[in-house]
């Protein structure tokens, strides 16, 4: 997401509609794909995106400009994208869901999917989806979009030794599941 212009951000927060706009169309994207990798549900990262911009528009007069704008962003939508997907958790462990056929990431892909961009974002939400929203939100901060440890500690407003931990702690789990994973097709 490109910076926006400090100047659109005022009018917007003094009610200008063209400028809220504005702000919309730079960021609505941006908003729905972080919202993504934390929800893994299309519908629910629509309905944060949705959440984000109506909540922005009563509230973006209190930026204070203390951050970048896309931080402040930033964090408004981890923050949704976590609450909705800790919802939708609650809600699907009180129901038994028919999900048909599980693929496994190491499967084979079919000839409809050779694209190698597709298979490797597949694999890298798999295995996203292990850790939890904390471990998360730090991993896609570090290594989706690229923020140094300190960026991270003031995006989610923790102490530089969380972040570090975090991001230790998650690395340690995701080499667990895939030796895991490893050994039970070994077993095969």
């Amino acid at each position: 997401m490109k910076e926006i212009p400090r100047e659109t951000i005022e009018k917007a927060a003094s009610g200008d509609m063209e400028a809220f706009k504005a702000i919309y169309d730079v960021a609505s994207s941006y908003v729905y794909t972080v919202s993504l990798k934390v929800t893994y549900n299309k519908e629910d990262a629509e309905e944060v995106t949705q959440d984000v911009f109506v909540s922005l528009y009563k509230n973006i007069g209190k930026f204070q400009f203390r951050s970048s704008f896309k931080t402040w962003l930033y964090r408004i939508t981890l923050n949704r994208s976590i609450n909705k997907w800790k919802q939708r958790k609650r809600h699907s462990s009180r129901n038994v869901e028919y999900e048909g056929e599980k693929h496994d990431i190491y499967q084979a892909k079919d000839e409809k999917e050779n694209n190698k961009k597709e298979y490797n974002e597949k694999v890298v939400n798999e295995l996203l989806k292990v850790l939890p929203p904390d471990q998360r939100s730090c991993v896609i901060l570090r290594n989706v979009q690229g923020l140094s440890y300190k960026e991270i500690s003031e995006t989610l407003k923790i102490n530089l030794n969380t972040v570090r931990t975090r991001l230790k702690r998650a690395r340690e789990r995701l080499i667990e599941y895939v030796k895991l994973k490893e050994k039970s097709y070994d077993l095969l």
